[in-house]
């Protein structure tokens, strides 16, 4: 019996691990812009062990549609005291293109530890992995990533790029 309660606790804890996300569609008072994200309501998508994200597309209507894609960034517990008045942080895919910030430091010297990439190419990083996102500050701080968090991320990506 016991052994039938840790397979099921153990099942259950491995749907809610590989659940993605779901999109959550609104659209501005004038109609003009829509926004598609992840629900972060409950918790946010891990990207790596102490490195959340939300993916967030913003679709202008206009005689030009245009696609807005950003990836918000969030380290837990991280607050590093730096020496310089901004900080770089890069995710570097697997077929060597770099994504980077730069986040401009609090006036008390910290970092608060969110941070937004714009993607200028949503497809190529569908087509390719994040393989890690490293922190420049004081020192390095370097996220690698699972391979079955890159798979959700992909899948999750994927459902952004094709709300509607």
């Amino acid at each position: 019996m016991k052994v039938i309660m840790v397979l099921i606790s153990f099942f259950m804890a491995s749907i809610s691990i590989n659940a993605q996300a779901k999109v959550i569609t609104s659209v501005n008072d004038a109609g003009d812009v829509a926004t598609y994200e992840l629900d972060c309501s409950v918790k946010f998508q891990t990207l790596a062990k102490g490195l959340r994200y939300n993916i967030t597309r913003h679709e202008f209507k206009g005689p030009e549609i245009k696609n807005s894609y950003r990836l918000l960034l969030v380290m837990d517990g991280f607050y590093s005291k730096t020496l310089n008045k901004e900080m770089t942080i890069s995710a570097v895919l697997s077929d060597g293109t770099v994504i980077e910030a730069k986040k401009i430091i609090e006036d008390d010297g910290f970092f608060d530890g969110a941070c937004t990439l714009k993607i200028k190419d949503p497809q190529a990083l569908l087509n390719a992995n994040i393989d890690k996102v490293i922190v420049h500050a004081d020192k390095d701080v370097v996220y690698q990533l699972s391979a079955q968090n890159k798979a959700i991320f992909k899948k999750n990506l994927n459902n952004i790029i094709n709300a509607k």
